[in-house]
C-alpha cells in the first residue's frame, strides 16, 4: 500500500481496502450493514456505512467489528520486520 499524501487520499485508500475485503468475503455493503446490525446490536444502514468509508470517518472500533464479521484479524507489525 502506497503512502497517502492527503487526508482525502487516506480516506480513499481506507475505503478501497475495506471494500476489497468485503467483496473478497462474498458480501455486499448492504449485507454487511445487516450483519453489523444483527451481530453488534446497533443499527447500521448501508448509507451510513458507505458515508463513513467515503469520508474516512469510520471508527477503529467499527473497523475491528467489520474485520471480526468478515473473519479477518488486524495485525500490527514494526516496519522492516
Amino acid at each position: 500500500m502506497t503512502k497517502p499524501t492527503t487526508d482525502k487520499d487516506a480516506a480513499k485508500a481506507i475505503e478501497n481496502q475495506i471494500r476489497g475485503y468485503i467483496a473478497a468475503s462474498g458480501l455486499t455493503a448492504t449485507s454487511l450493514a445487516d450483519l453489523i446490525t444483527e451481530k453488534c446490536n446497533r443499527p447500521e444502514s448501508v448509507q451510513s456505512l458507505s458515508q463513513k468509508l467515503k469520508r474516512g470517518s469510520i471508527k477503529y472500533s467499527e473497523v475491528l467489528e467489520i474485520a471480526e464479521i468478515l473473519n479477518y484479524s488486524i495485525e500490527w507489525r514494526k516496519k522492516g520486520v
